[in-house]
């Protein structure tokens, strides 16, 4: 049994767990290797891709293309490709079910809020205050916050000592492998929701809890606060 008033706070992914931006990214990546003589990816292709920052998006699409690409070509290719997708986050990017409902019931409820991405911080700050998301966010870090990306857990303490409270009193939210581990690597309590940018199914990833919509959130967390599912972190 937790403690009452367990959770203290709230912590999304952004990509594939609150909004579905696969298109833009993909949008923007061709126009990046269109713009170095190169040919597109499919959106299905370019989906796998996301999830470790801005970095492993551009080698993965060169590998992806049979190409090698070396650091300093990596590093314009990836400034082009930033103020392209900066340019364009919002025109085809969508939130997933339930996201403005199940966010604003939290807030109301007095639950601080916050979202961890690998995702630049100005272009997450574009995506949610497009949704009118990010005024319910207590704490916003972005992939250029200073530590290493997910899944390494630096980007989830960040935010936690941000917040001022212990990772365990935090739960996060998330979709993917990167998700699971960088909460599990930060000891703090995870749920994976479904319709993220893996092929692998939420109770496949490991989390303490899984589920298939985010309106199945909050029946989640009052599981894992009351000692269901699985072991404490």
């Amino acid at each position: 049994m937790k403690p009452a008033g367990w959770p203290r706070a709230v912590l999304f992914d952004l990509d594939g767990t609150l909004v579905d931006s696969a298109p833009d990214i993909a949008e923007a990546l061709n126009e990046t290797l269109e713009s170095y003589g190169h040919p597109p990816l499919t959106l299905e292709a370019v989906t796998k891709m996301v999830g470790r920052g801005v970095d492993v998006l551009v080698e993965r699409a060169y590998g992806a293309l049979g190409l090698e690409i070396d650091p300093a070509t990596r590093e314009r290719v990836v400034d082009r490709y930033v103020k392209l997708y900066e340019a364009r986050a919002t025109q085809s990017t969508v939130l997933m079910a339930g996201v403005s409902d199940l966010l604003r019931d939290l807030k109301e409820k007095g639950v601080p809020l916050g979202v961890v991405t690998n995702k630049p911080g100005e272009a997450t700050r574009a995506v949610l205050d497009h949704f009118r998301l990010g005024e319910l966010m207590a704490v916003v870090v972005g992939g250029d916050a200073g530590p290493a990306l997910k899944p390494e857990p630096g980007l989830l303490l960040h935010a936690c000592e941000a917040l001022g409270f212990a990772p365990s009193d935090v739960v996060f939210v998330g979709d993917s492998e990167n998700d699971v581990l960088a909460a599990r690597a930060a000891g703090m309590p995870i749920v994976a929701v479904a319709g993220g940018y893996t092929e692998l199914t939420p109770e496949a990833l490991g989390a303490d809890a899984a589920i298939e919509r985010l309106d199945e959130l909050p029946a989640a967390i009052l599981a894992l606060a009351e000692g269901e599912g699985a072991p404490e972190v």
